[in-house]
């Protein structure tokens, strides 16, 4: 019952914003706590920890069911491994709301304050999540509320840490329904309509400056043999990538490719180095994702590294003028925790090409001649509120990444949505480039200004949009959602401190 309140609850995550949902499988969780029957402060803790972990369990289960599509994808023996990685993952997701969810039973009071603390000991939770063991930001609950451009808005002020506090707060009032409480409903719709108009006056007051001058194209190539590193193509590749890209050329300043549709070490293929330097005019840089040779700065080969999932930047004559390493690789996708434990079960890697790749240590922040300093991020970085880099000593953020390993599936769609949001946060545009979509172009405020349908090769030519100045969360970070935090924790107490005397009064009364 609880993992089926966590999954209806899920179903306010992108990309079905039933905000609803949320109304409805929330106030579930603080029914159960207060149906619990543990004396001992060991047995509350346990009960909490259960019952939060049974519902994360089913919002998880249900909000990330999609990264079974790169199993189905790879078949074979990994195609057994599905439903056990997806409940895995989901289940020590839920470990963090367990955690949380005792801890607010052992002080589990009575009244409105019980939702307040329930609110805030998730939303740290979900912070925990976010960082620890390199953290997972993916759908954060904050994100049901931000289902539109107008709604999105707050959380250039709060962040989505601080959204996460208050969809979890509002989400919960409907538990009061049964004390007969209306208010805290009340307030709820106010906060709703308060953030609608928030948003909505910021979209309509917020001078955006004019686009730059910068002439780009991106490509959203459909290479759909991006994964096979034995029956890698290198010629039939480029070939794809540059007849998509020539045809007016020499009107575009940067030319953009997405990450990984190279299978192969693109340096080490000279002749496909030159046909594309060859390719581009005088004016023309390209940025490309590609994996790069494990070279030091005095050219030589590191030893025992796989190579980097790289930004190239390449200009005419085939030479790579910078690059930009990734640097927070995907646990399980781009390397193996604990490598020696997966040996020792004949697991070297769960994805196919080389095995696995080291992280960047270099800065985001590139800096190529004849572009704006821009903020590179590669796929799954751009998951990660905060850790973008130097907002503001950058024009414009880049986001290659290549989400085909999960066509089909609202995964993409996922990821392209709380990617957009970075945008949002730091006031800057964003340019995503995906091998089969979702690639769009976004203005300061998160708005999508051009966008490519998904599954179809095929260009899209914008001038850059003009950036604002940061706004409150690129200059505070999380420091509101902290002084919420201590705010909800004042509240919660002088709530429970006032049920307490409420009781002693009506105690001391019947007597």
């Amino acid at each position: 019952m609880l993992a089926l309140a966590g999954a209806v609850a899920g179903l306010s995550a992108s990309p079905w914003f039933i905000l609803p949902a949320l109304f409805i499988g929330l106030p579930v969780l603080v029914l159960a706590f207060d149906g619990m029957d543990a004396e001992r402060p060991g047995g509350r803790f346990r009960s909490g920890f259960l019952v939060s972990a049974a519902f994360a369990l089913g919002y998880f289960t249900l909000t990330l069911h999609w990264l079974g599509a790169a199993f189905i994808q790879q078949g074979g023996e990994f195609l057994l491994l599905m439903p056990f990685a997806v409940l895995a993952l989901a289940a020590l997701l839920a470990l963090f709301w367990g955690v949380a969810g005792g801890v607010a039973a052992l002080v589990w009071p009575k009244g409105p304050g019980r939702i307040v603390l329930l609110a805030g000991a998730l939303a740290v939770a979900e912070w925990a999540r976010g960082h620890l063991f390199t953290g997972f930001p993916f759908n954060l609950v904050g994100y049901a509320l931000t289902g539109t451009d107008s709604l999105m808005q707050l959380d250039a002020v709060i962040g989505p840490y601080g959204l996460t506090l208050l969809a979890l707060l509002i989400g919960f009032t409907p538990a009061l329904l049964i004390e007969r409480r209306v208010w805290p409903i009340a307030l709820a719709v106010l906060a709703l309509g308060a953030q609608v108009g928030f948003g909505t006056w910021r979209l309509a007051t917020t001078p955006l400056p004019p686009d730059t001058a910068l002439a780009v194209r991106l490509v959203q190539p459909m290479i759909l043999d991006h994964a096979d590193w034995s029956a890698d193509d290198p010629a039939s590749i480029i070939g794809k990538l540059t007849a998509l890209s020539a045809p007016g050329l020499d009107q575009i300043d940067l030319l953009l490719w997405p990450e990984s549709v190279f299978p192969f070490f693109l340096t080490r293929y000279q002749t496909g180095l030159q046909q594309i330097g060859a390719m581009l005019p005088e004016r023309t840089t390209l940025l490309t994702g590609a994996p790069r040779d494990p070279l030091g700065p005095d050219g030589q080969v590191i030893p025992d590294n796989p190579g980097y999932n790289s930004i190239l930047a390449i200009r005419r004559g085939g030479g790579v003028v910078a690059s930009y390493d990734k640097v927070h690789l995907v646990p399980f996708g781009e390397y193996l925790p604990y490598p020696d434990f997966w040996r020792q079960l004949g697991i070297n890697q769960f994805v196919p090409g080389t095995n696995g790749w080291a992280p960047g240590t270099n800065s985001r922040l590139m800096q190529v001649a004849g572009l704006p300093p821009f903020l590179a991020l590669v796929c799954y970085e751009a998951i990660f509120p905060g850790d973008v880099g130097p907002v503001a000593d950058a024009a414009f953020m880049l986001n290659v990444t290549n989400d085909a390993w999960f066509d089909g599936s609202v995964g993409p769609e996922q990821h392209a949505h709380q990617a957009r949001l970075r945008a949002v946060e730091t006031g800057m545009p964003l340019v995503r480039p995906a091998n089969s979509g979702v690639s769009f172009v976004t203005d300061a405020l998160g708005r999508i200004t051009g966008q490519l349908p998904p599954l179809t090769a095929a260009v899209l030519d914008f001038s850059l949009p003009g950036k604002i100045a940061p706004p409150p969360y690129a200059v505070w970070g999380e420091g509101p959602f902290v002084l919420a935090l201590g705010l909800f924790a004042v509240l919660a107490f002088l709530l429970r401190r006032g049920k307490r005397n409420a009781d002693d009064v009506r105690r001391l009364a019947g007597t």
